[in-house]
């Protein structure tokens, strides 16, 4: 089987705003309403990713602005009152830099993302480099796939392999992105490895079965 599968590059943002580790904060903030962002990546001389610095990293200079707070509180935030006083992407950001690889899926894309909390994640090439950023809304691109390129798929990749003709007979339709597959098949113990497969065509949104199994003598 040779089904294509969608990597990271294919669904990034590639015109990526990000800030020196130099930069002033307010040159940050600025930067981040102008490109209408969340989250910047901090670059050196190299462009390779060095740092992230998000809202969260700038919220402590406003909220500790004109506070004085106690001793607990400065024990339990030791970081959040550090960025409060810290005026240059340098010293705000995150590091290391939470990256995501060009070539990498777009499912290990997300299962990182999910695990880190993340809503988007710096894309770099093998040395570091900062190649663009994908968000979670990139990786649900996948799911605007027409049904047709889906049912295509599904049958040239799956059912051709795992339900040849003439021994079997399996219709493939696809519907908003839910895959159903009907007919006769003559091994029924594939259906649950079709299941799987389909589940994994990018687009794909779930997978149905109207399969009956193959015809017995005198039927």
């Amino acid at each position: 089987m040779h089904a294509s599968v969608h990597i990271v590059s294919d669904v990034m943002t590639r015109s990526v705003a990000a800030v020196g580790r130099g930069a002033a904060f307010k040159d940050i903030v600025r930067t981040m309403q102008d490109r209408k962002v969340s989250a910047v990546p901090v670059v050196d001389g190299g462009n390779r990713v060095v740092g992230v610095v998000s809202e969260a990293d700038l919220l402590p200079k406003e909220e500790f602005r004109d506070s004085d707070p106690d001793r607990y509180t400065q024990l339990r935030r030791l970081s959040d009152l550090a960025k409060a006083g810290s005026v240059t992407a340098g010293e705000l950001m995150t590091s290391p830099a939470l990256t995501v690889p060009a070539d990498a899926t777009l499912a290990q894309a997300a299962r990182e993302m999910a695990r880190a909390r993340v809503k988007r994640l710096p894309v770099v090439d093998a040395d570091g480099r900062l190649e663009g950023i994908v968000s979670r809304a990139d990786l649900l691109k996948v799911f605007l796939r027409e049904d047709e390129d889906i049912a295509e798929e599904v049958r040239r990749e799956i059912v051709s392999y795992l339900f040849p003709a003439p021994a079997s007979t399996v219709l493939v339709e696809v519907r908003d992105g839910v895959v159903t597959l009907g007919g006769r098949v003559h091994d029924t113990s594939l259906v649950p490895v079709a299941a799987r497969l389909v589940r994994a065509v990018e687009g794909v949104v779930d997978v149905q079965f109207a399969l009956d199994g193959p015809e017995r003598s005198g039927d």
